[in-house]
């Protein structure tokens, strides 16, 4: 679906008149292509000074540093070919030196509020240096791994300060909290390597937890998927169609699951990707036992993408619609879940994906059924986390805000606007941005990435 007004601002006219009257102006996204470098530029990397660890003082060390992640993050960036300039209290920075396309900072040395001013030291000479469609990521550790209430405080406070950056900076430029627990630092790359490149570019102000994992680093960091198989179900079109793409791309063969009735539309997406069709009805009573059976040599990756919308305000809502929201957005997706982890249909270190909503974060007039439905998944999700990482498996989930496919262009025109403005790129995200989170969560590498809910909103300006 074509954005005409983000067409129109791209004119010398049109960008003339939005400045003029203050009207947004959509920034060109930097997304990725095969082939490209993660990133296009240097990367900028900072710490906590040594004053932040208990006991320091500045005085006594004013160039050392506290934080545990700088240390494993500059070698294992300038390894994957990123030019790294590491900035220390002893560099001097000159604002528009060698324009920054990321600046990372690590945080995890901050243990009392006090110390918070290390964020202000590090940001503030350089973040109009920024280049376009540039990222910030702020590495910290989780409040609840902390060693007191103060260092606690301290590493919530990060939160706040990533999401107003996101908001505040446009450009294109995204910003990432990014906890990690202490003993998972070498499980941080597959992050950083999304949070970096252009796949993450309609994701920004998220906070994302990584956990202590066996992480097995891909042999190919850019066909990680290589004989695995995945199955994505609602594939014949929109969303599930680009998840098919991406995760194909990565080296996955992928089983495209749709109903029968989009039997023709399925078996295109599965030939251009190398695939396989298998129209099914997922909310049939033996759907689950069918796809047990048909995967019968286990599955690597499993992506509930299948949903549907049936819309009336509550009190104008027949219990039919209700019905048929609830069974395909989340009991099915239950059943089945069933099935993959009681009958070990899922195989050691697999991947469960569920395709969750902003309106399950901060609801929508209209969407009770499907607002409660999509809410489920992400209860599905955290409840569901620990049994996963039991089997050294994982759960996790995106949350799609507007995204232009051809159900958000059935929306009236003045709520179809709303929904691409009201987010920190001021444009509606693409099929591509969602598919390529799901693709993030599905890695090898990410196996430190456990009962997450990322939303690809760009950063709306609704929900938590």
């Amino acid at each position: 679906m074509r954005d005409r007004y983000q067409q129109l601002v791209t004119t010398v006219p049109g960008r003339f008149l939005a400045r003029r009257v203050g009207l947004p102006e959509p920034p060109h996204l930097r997304r990725h292509t095969p082939g490209d470098p993660l990133i296009p530029g240097t990367v900028v990397l900072g710490s906590a000074p040594a004053d932040a660890a208990p006991g320091g003082t500045a005085a006594k060390d004013p160039g050392g540093t506290a934080g545990r992640l700088a240390k494993v993050v500059a070698p294992m960036l300038a390894a994957a070919g990123v030019a790294v300039r590491e900035l220390g209290p002893r560099t001097e920075e000159r604002p528009g030196e060698r324009t920054p396309h990321a600046l990372i900072f690590d945080a995890t040395g901050i243990t009392r509020s006090e110390q918070l001013l290390a964020l202000h030291a590090f940001f503030a000479p350089q973040v109009r240096a920024l280049a376009p469609s540039g990222r910030i990521i702020v590495l910290g550790t989780p409040p609840e791994h902390c060693v007191d209430a103060r260092e606690a405080t301290a590493q919530r406070a990060l939160e706040g300060f990533t999401r107003s950056t996101g908001k505040e900076v446009k450009r294109g430029v995204t910003s990432q909290l990014v906890y990690v627990t202490p003993g998972a630092e070498d499980g941080v790359e597959s992050t950083l390597r999304f949070l970096l490149s252009g796949r993450s570019a309609y994701v920004s102000g998220q906070v994302i937890r990584v956990g202590s994992a066996e992480v097995p680093p891909p042999d190919d960091w850019e066909r990680p998927l290589a004989g695995k198989v995945a199955v994505v179900t609602g594939a014949a079109r929109g969303i599930g169609e680009a998840i098919v793409g991406v995760l194909a791309r990565d080296g996955a063969h992928v089983v495209c699951v749709d109903v029968p009735s989009a039997a023709s539309a399925l078996a295109e997406v599965a030939a251009a990707n190398g695939g396989e069709a298998y129209p099914l009805d997922i909310t049939e009573r033996d759907a689950p036992a069918a796809l047990a059976g048909h995967l019968r040599d286990g599955v690597d990756v499993f992506v509930h993408n299948a949903g549907v919308t049936r819309d009336r305000t509550l009190a104008n809502m027949d219990a039919a619609r209700w019905e048929i929201v609830l069974n395909v957005n989340l009991t099915s997706e239950e059943r089945i879940n069933d099935v993959l982890l009681g009958e070990n249909v899922l195989r050691p270190g697999g991947r469960i994906v569920a395709t969750s909503s902003m309106a399950g974060i901060a609801g929508n007039p209209g969407q009770t059924n499907y607002a409660t439905s999509k809410a489920g998944v992400i209860g599905m999700v955290r409840s569901l986390a620990p049994t996963l990482a039991s089997r050294g498996s994982t759960i996790n989930a995106v949350a799609p805000g507007f995204v232009e496919t051809r159900m958000t262009a059935a929306i009236p025109l003045v709520i179809r606007e709303a929904g691409r403005r009201m987010n920190s790129m001021t444009q509606g995200g693409r099929p591509i941005d969602v598919a390529e989170t799901v693709a993030w969560f599905a890695s090898p590498g990410s196996a430190g990435i456990n009962g997450e809910v990322i939303r690809v909103c760009g950063q709306s300006l609704l929900g938590a």
